[in-house]
């Protein structure tokens, strides 16, 4: 597969909770917790389970950074 994004993260799949429509995908990359939202139509074409590798692709215009003062 190629892919335009440049973030690409890597990681496992440490949870899935799947809602009405949506699911929320946790994903452990080297410690930190990455999760998306995706539909369940994806989980399950997919095929994700708890314990599989998977990379959280990012592709954003946008990213904002903040402090607290």
């Amino acid at each position: 597969m190629k892919i335009s994004a440049r973030n690409v993260l890597e990681g496992t799949i440490t949870a899935i909770k799947k809602g009405a429509t949506t699911a929320h995908v946790s994903l452990d990359v080297n410690g930190t917790n990455v999760m998306a939202s995706i539909t369940n139509e994806a989980v399950d074409e997919l095929k994700l389970t708890v314990g599989m590798r998977a990379a959280a692709v990012v592709k954003a215009s946008d990213v904002i950074i903040a402090i607290d003062d």
